[in-house]
């Protein structure tokens, strides 16, 4: 109801991660400068040890609307506003480790929900079975913008569970997900053919669906899962299709509306099957960053294509398989953690020397965050000793799942720690 309410009003929507904590709010409201803060009883204290000086609102209940919704005579009239205004903003984390407001506009709301109820051949007969956070453009603009778009029906979670999403599936004709709440619901032995029967697809995305997890669901259910590629700033760009070739280990050609290319770290447009960079063109795609206005260059090309960061080839079909990301973001159970970001945390310490956080597979989580560690001389530090040093420093998911020691970092000849060597050394 808020989300709608700032839609229809011309109100900018800034949701936030509800494990963020002081340090984290109070990044996110300093560079946002907000007018309005709502949260819940906890939480708003902690918000006004920094608000104090300024004249943000903060508001821990709403109002109840209920009986005003059901009167007849009370009308909601939606303010008039171009396309181009901004409907949100999302935090997505950039190269320098501080987390980027990506604006996004009514346009790129509506484009990219009609492009995906097309590919998707979404009706108002669907029933969504929703379990995803609304923080998140997964949950929040695909999930909701959907279902409201076509009238369709919303059996909403606050959250996953895997008992009761199996519980819910036969009521449910689509549900999306992430990688690891598959990875789940297959350890349920009440997820069977019979159970899936009223499911029409399974949508996957927001990180990489590791191509065991694919096999066993589709043993178990006889559904194949459509991967989907999209990010913070661009909303979907490609699916695999619901009737044609979904080939695995692709995330699908573009959807309607949508272009997508390849570039060469020597900056050309690749061949068929060349790794090169991916760009994306299209009315999904943001039109900036939040005060950030002298980096446009560097985030789009000349033509107007979006420089995503994240690698990949297409073939001759115009399907795409994404191999990596240029920048070292780590996607853990579908959220954003940037390394960077980690690692300042780890160096504080008074034992560490340095550190580098990578990205591992896991079973669970699609990509585990992994620390790696050189300690000062003659001390001693453990796995469980810093975990329990960083759980009141950041937020749960970004604190690592494994801490491995060195006794120092490979580098090449500028200095540069050499991730790709670790990972493949300990993945």
């Amino acid at each position: 109801v808020l989300y709608l309410a700032c839609l229809r009003s011309g109100i900018v929507y800034i949701p936030l991660n509800t494990q963020y904590l002081k340090h984290e709010l109070e990044f996110f409201t300093a560079d946002a400068r907000p007018k309005i803060v709502i949260t819940d009883k906890e939480r708003k204290n902690t918000f006004e040890l920094f608000t104090k000086s300024s004249n943000i609102l903060i508001i821990d209940e709403l109002i109840s609307i209920s009986e005003k919704i059901k009167s007849p005579e009370v009308k909601y009239e939606p303010n008039e506003f171009s396309g181009d205004a901004a409907a949100a903003m999302l935090y997505t984390s950039g190269t320098t480790g501080k987390p980027k407001g990506a604006i996004i506009s009514h346009k790129n709301l509506i484009a990219n929900a009609q492009a995906l109820t097309h590919a998707w051949n979404w009706s108002q007969d669907d029933v969504l079975l929703h379990a995803l956070p609304v923080f998140h453009v997964h949950g929040l603009f695909v999930g909701l913008n959907l279902p409201l778009l076509s009238g369709s029906s919303i059996i909403y979670l606050d959250k996953f569970s895997s008992k009761e999403v199996v519980k819910s599936l036969p009521k449910s004709t689509v549900f999306m997900g992430v990688p690891t709440y598959y990875v789940r619901m297959l350890s349920d032995s009440t997820l069977t053919k019979d159970s899936c029967k009223n499911i029409r697809v399974f949508i996957s995305g927001s990180a990489p669906l590791l191509e065991q997890t694919y096999l066993d669901f589709k043993k178990k259910t006889g559904h194949e899962i459509v991967e989907r590629y999209g990010m913070t700033e661009t909303g979907m760009n490609t699916s695999n299709p619901l009737q044609g070739l979904r080939k695995r280990g692709s995330v699908g050609p573009p959807i309607e509306g949508v272009q997508i290319r390849a570039r060469t770290e020597s900056g050309c447009i690749s061949e068929e099957g060349e790794v090169g960079e991916i760009e994306v063109k299209g009315q999904n795609v943001f039109a900036g960053y939040w005060k950030r206005e002298e980096y446009r260059s560097k985030d789009f090309t000349e033509d107007g294509f979006f420089r995503t960061g994240d690698l990949g080839r297409i073939d001759s079909e115009g399907y795409l398989f994404l191999i990596g990301r240029k920048k070292d973001l780590i996607i853990s159970g579908g959220l954003n953690v940037f390394p960077k970001e980690v690692e300042l945390i780890i160096d504080s310490f008074t034992e560490v020397k340095e550190s580098a956080v990578i990205g591992l597979p896991h079973p669970d989580f699609g990509e585990q965050v992994v620390a790696v560690i050189v300690l000062e001389e003659t001390v001693r530090l453990d796995k469980p000793t810093l975990i329990n040093k960083m759980k009141n420093k950041i937020a749960s998911f970004k604190i690592p799942k494994e801490v491995l020691f060195l006794d120092e970092l490979p580098r090449n000849a500028m200095g540069k720690v050499q991730k790709n060597i670790l990972r493949e050394r300990f993945s």
